[in-house]
């Protein structure tokens, strides 16, 4: 394999990156200056280096923990569980969750081989047996998998007297109902509020 195949090979493995925009960014490489392939390989290495799960709640840090965990004004007693890191940067967009978190690492697939064990779920139970915590809100995907990890969730807290939630699914705003699918529309049904 040549060079630039095999920075391709690379690149294609990243997530949405098939394989021939994984041969235009490595062209788009080669045309620029020297220093800029320079620069991108030294901020990949520093990301490698600085960037740890926080250890608390799994986010990604550059600190022992998390800039959300280390916050007093954050609530200590409402945790989001989410399946990956990248998952609370969606729900901070929102600036509705005041809360702490804590980050799965991932969804219970039995074909890909992931079971309980390959979780942060006892770290959660461990903060949830130490006390203080009133709420765990299960913020898993709406998918086959993501259900099945939030019901495994649910039925290791259901004894530890602690409320559980799961997030609301349903229409996004702005969409139209007949571009929704029979699913979408059941969940926006079932989880629906008096007004």
């Amino acid at each position: 394999m040549s060079a630039i195949d095999d920075l391709a090979a690379e690149l294609a493995r990243l997530p949405g990156i098939g394989r021939k925009t994984a041969l235009r960014l490595t062209y788009h490489l080669l045309r620029q200056p020297a220093e800029q392939s320079r620069r991108l390989a030294a901020a990949l290495n520093t990301l490698r280096e600085r960037v740890r799960p926080c250890s608390i709640c799994f986010n990604l840090a550059e600190s022992e923990t998390c800039a959300i965990c280390a916050d007093p004004r954050r609530d200590a007693a409402s945790i989001c569980v989410v399946e990956q890191a990248s998952d609370i940067t969606a729900i901070e967009r929102s600036g509705e969750y005041r809360g702490r978190y804590h980050v799965l690492g991932g969804r219970l697939s039995p074909l890909d081989g992931v079971g309980p064990e390959h979780l942060t779920v006892g770290a959660l139970l461990d903060r949830v047996d130490a006390g203080g915590v009133r709420e765990v809100i299960l913020a898993t995907n709406p998918s086959l998998e993501g259900e099945a990890t939030a019901l495994y969730v649910h039925g290791q807290l259901e004894t530890r007297g602690v409320a559980v939630s799961r997030i609301a699914r349903g229409l996004p705003v702005g969409g139209d109902l007949e571009y929704a699918d029979g699913v979408t529309i059941a969940q926006a049904l079932s989880a629906r509020r008096t007004m």
